[in-house]
């Protein structure tokens, strides 16, 4: 054969493979993964809430919800694991970076922001022939090369910081000179009508329909805002649960927890400790009682307007003929946040919220203008019947609701109480969407670059009905934040939590028939202590963690993170920060650990 038809041979073989990969991609299902911001584990209709969230029990029936899913204890690392299948200290994002310690931040894979190190499931899915789609939430790093546009997504519409106003284009904490949103790589500002919820469905339905006619399947990733502070929601919304919280937050957690077990959602015989944060509902004044109520009125209001706005994601896809040929994946990116003040309406706070132009009168709580956060109490009504909140490892801040459902998915209206870890999610993502790993991926290079290898594992067998179970009792999952320390292996779970709300003692507890962490059997299964506390070990060493200075307190860090970033610019905005940030310490160091 000549150099010609050797040629020739050549690129008639590429073309047939490129056509071949083509006609694959168009015969994979389309994915949309849905995530929710500070979501607790009780807070859906379907894991046991008096919240309306009937889009995502109509999800539910279409498929499996796992009782037993764990995620990181705040966002940033959550989602490093969550779109790469990596543990979060490989993946550079140990913590939010405003949380990082200066001593831990000198290090390059604690640098707070995803690292190239590793391959996101949307630039797999993009090799494959997918459309890739980001409106939301993206927190994982801001710079040109760090933004989403340039981790695999084709169309994007970011918010860069870890939270803003669902109103306006407003920072919610002055951490923040402004609210930072990028579309398509490029700052972008807000239209005047936005409201966080229906603004990103709308974009995720625009960057749909822009492609629908090509007959490529696309994978849509919307992190919504919701119900990350400042908590807010439209009115109509907020009437509906006007009067539904008056009874108060140890009320709420016992009747979630009541229905979580009628459901099925949590053994029959499941307790609960009081956190030490919670407060005496019935020793607060009327006045108290009722703002209270209406805070988490807005918190309900806020959940149902994302489930509502799902619902139009939904019914557009059915419009389109899509919806029959498309995986959903619901979960959160960790447990409910309890960082609103105990007092939030007290004169301070109210000042300080008023220099960067925020109200928190009862009348206006959620609205435009509103600043609005649940505090300890509700917060743990949210996470019932678990114990802890974000922030910590206490089952509270790591377990979640996860979804897996569509018309792909076998096994329908099935809860599942198997091991199931964020890690798993990219693993599961290309097995339903029939993309194989690279061949090179799975060596460690992707790209002619060296990257981290995935260790999550897929639960496409699970939800296909093949297996019961894809994590074995040996195989051990750990994960840390800020010098606290988890790790599960079959049923049992060993934790350490320090901070303001942890004893900085391990405990061990099978979380399979205790989810409550109530009965801790260190004393009387010690061998199963020292043998998953070598695992931890193991786990510390493996991924180059590093400890936190002594003293270490979240909540004060992100003050002095904050100085260090704005000191030069202005000496008032140090002051408001102070003022805002000062009480979550003071609160907090007056807790007393019955009970935990």
């Amino acid at each position: 054969m000549g150099v010609g038809k050797a040629l020739a041979a050549l690129v008639i073989m590429l073309l047939t493979l490129g056509k071949s990969s083509l006609i694959f991609a168009q015969n994979s299902p389309n994915v949309v993964l849905i995530l929710a911001d500070d979501l607790g584990f009780s807070d859906l209709a379907s894991y046991g809430s008096e919240i309306r969230t009937p889009s995502i029990t109509a999800l539910a029936e279409q498929g499996v919800s796992f009782t037993n899913y764990h995620t990181g204890a705040n966002c940033a690392p959550s989602r490093a694991m969550l779109l790469t299948g990596v543990d979060s200290h490989r993946a550079g994002v140990p913590n939010i970076p405003e949380m990082i310690p200066p001593v831990q931040a000198v290090h390059s894979h604690y640098a707070g922001t995803l690292s190239h190190n590793v391959v996101t499931v949307a630039s797999l899915l993009q090799d494959a022939g997918y459309h890739t789609y980001l409106a939301g939430k993206w927190h994982l790093g801001q710079t040109e090369d760090k933004l989403p546009s340039r981790r695999g997504f084709d169309r994007t519409l970011a918010l860069a910081d870890s939270g803003a106003d669902n109103w306006e284009q407003k920072p919610y904490i002055p951490i923040y000179k402004k609210a930072n949103w990028y579309a398509d790589g490029e700052e972008y500002q807000l239209p005047d009508n936005f409201y966080s919820s229906r603004f990103l469905v709308d974009k995720t339905i625009e960057f749909i329909d822009s492609n629908k006619n090509d007959g490529q399947p696309f994978f849509a990733y919307v992190p919504f805002q919701a119900v990350h502070i400042p908590v807010q929601a439209p009115q109509k919304f907020i009437d509906r649960y006007m009067g539904v919280y008056d009874q108060g937050w140890s009320a709420l957690r016992q009747q979630r927890l009541e229905r979580a077990i009628e459901l099925g959602v949590v053994p029959a015989d499941t307790m609960t400790v009081q956190m030490a944060s919670t407060a005496d509902w019935e020793a607060l004044s009327p006045q108290r009682q009722a703002y209270e109520a209406k805070r988490m009125a807005v918190y309900g209001a806020m959940v149902e307007a994302m489930d509502h706005h799902i619902g139009r994601l939904v019914e557009y896809l059915k419009a389109i003929g899509q919806y029959d040929n498309t995986v959903f994946i619901f979960t959160s990116d960790n447990g409910a946040e309890a960082m609103g003040l105990a007092r939030q309406n007290s004169w301070g706070n109210t000042l300080t919220l008023a220099a960067r132009d925020y109200s928190v009168d009862y009348e206006t709580l959620g609205l435009k203008g509103s600043f609005n956060a649940i505090n300890p109490g509700f917060a743990s009504a949210a996470a019932s019947p678990l114990a802890y909140y974000k922030f910590y490892v206490g089952e509270g801040g790591l377990r979640v609701p996860m979804i897996i459902a569509g018309g792909p998915v076998a096994i329908k209206n099935q809860f599942s109480n198997a091991s199931a870890y964020v890690t798993d999610i990219t693993p599961t993502i290309l097995s339903l969407a029939e993309v194989e790993h690279p061949q090179g991926l799975k060596r460690g290079r992707y790209g002619g670059r060296k990257v981290e290898p995935m260790i999550g594992r897929s639960l496409a067998p699970l939800v296909e009905g093949k297996v019961e179970s894809v994590h074995g009792t040996d195989n051990a999952v750990g994960f840390e934040l800020a010098g606290q320390g988890a790790l599960f292996m079959g049923d049992f779970k060993i934790v350490f939590n320090h901070g303001t709300q942890g004893d900085s003692q391990w405990h061990l507890f099978n979380i399979q028939v205790d989810p409550g962490e109530t009965r801790d059997l260190s004393a009387e299964n010690p061998a199963q202590l020292q043998l998953m506390l070598n695992r931890y070990q193991q786990y510390i060493d493996d991924n180059n963690i590093l400890p936190v200075p002594a003293g270490y307190r979240h909540e004060t860090q992100i003050i002095f993170n904050a100085l260090h970033l704005i000191y030069r610019d202005n000496i008032l905005i140090i002051i408001i920060l102070f003022l805002l940030i000062l009480p979550f310490a003071v609160v907090y160091k007056s807790k007393h650990r019955k009970g935990l």
